[in-house]
């Protein structure tokens, strides 16, 4: 007699049920005990660097410090000063169908950080003229805690958003909030690619879950099915993965997770810039071997709601044989 399967009966169990369906249960078991172990962590709970109180008394204290310094209103109202930054790809081996081709990139919108920011993003972006949006991770505020809020800002945010709109998740978010951001019609691309059509042409579009906390990306996985001869482009929450990229053959690379450094220097020179990876890799655009990438800045704030020598964007990014540059 053949045992039958449990039925997922609490909500919880539900949503992890989902989510192996539509992941894989090991890809599902490693994300959630990381999620549950940080937010262990986070609370107290557990020995590690950081705890709850010291983390929530960190934006109190920066915020002291500015406004002491006088930087905190300028800073503030910069954070909702959005720029829209024009970038273009020379891609000699593009599909004749695919020139001109334009892609609407919005990263670490943290958007239950800042009604307002949220509010300006959605301006900032409803005259733009774009083929796709792509979104590459941090939508809430915390890296613990409840989602809701976050949800509740994304399905505003995708309101707006003309078209089909791709993304990947961020160290800031938890793959709880997967199915939800699904059926907003968010396409999450976890480790996975999909083809872009125009005409007879195509160019592949793949995605990779969150390289710098949890360690769930796989570039192997992602870009398995794109031909040897087909373009392929790779959204990753964070640029510390250019190398593996690279060499695994994808032609461009869209990111965020830096935000530039959020609170810059004069000219625009970052503070900090809290990721493992070059520093001219931090922001804009660059090259490495024959991959193209950008880091946009990101249209949101983390920690404070404050941006100093570094407005918040987002970016147009234009697929053309024809040289920029």
């Amino acid at each position: 007699m053949t045992a039958r399967a449990r039925t997922p009966e609490s909500p919880d169990e539900l949503l992890e049920h989902r989510l192996g369906l539509r992941l894989g249960p090991v890809h599902v078991r490693q994300r959630l005990a990381m999620e549950r172990d940080a937010e262990a962590v986070m609370a107290g709970n557990r020995s590690g660097r950081f705890r709850l109180k010291s983390i929530t008394n960190a934006p109190e204290f920066i915020r002291f410090c500015l406004k002491l310094s006088g930087l905190l209103a300028r800073g503030e109202k910069n954070s909702r000063r959005l720029v829209t930054t024009h970038n273009h790809f020379h891609l000699p081996g593009l599909p004749t169908a695919f020139e001109g081709f334009r892609i609407l990139h919005l990263t670490d919108l943290h958007v239950d950080m800042d009604e307002e920011n949220l509010q300006a993003v959605i301006r900032q972006i409803q005259p733009l003229d774009y083929d796709l949006c792509v979104l590459t991770g941090d939508y809430r505020r915390l890296t613990w805690g409840p989602v809701n809020a976050a949800l509740d800002g994304m399905a505003r945010l995708r309101k707006a958003i003309q078209g089909d709109a791709y993304a990947v998740l961020g160290n800031h978010d938890s793959i709880r909030m997967l199915p939800a951001l699904e059926d907003m019609g968010y396409s999450l691309l976890m480790n996975e690619m999909t083809p872009i059509e125009a005409g007879d042409s195509h160019i592949y579009l793949a995605g990779v879950d969150d390289a710098h906390f949890y360690k769930a990306h796989d570039l192997h996985r992602a870009g398995h099915d794109i031909p040897s001869d087909g373009i392929g482009i790779l959204l990753s929450h964070t640029p510390e993965i250019w190398r593996e990229a690279a060499h695994a053959g994808y032609h461009v690379f869209l990111c965020g997770h830096t935000h530039g450094g959020q609170i810059c220097l004069p000219g625009g020179i970052p503070v900090i810039l809290d990721s493992d990876c070059p520093r001219h890799f931090g922001r804009g655009y660059w090259q490495f071997s024959n991959m193209q990438g950008y880091t946009s800045v990101g249209a949101g704030t983390s920690v404070v709601n404050v941006r100093l020598n570094c407005l918040p964007e987002v970016t147009i990014h234009t697929l053309t044989r024809r040289s920029y540059r």
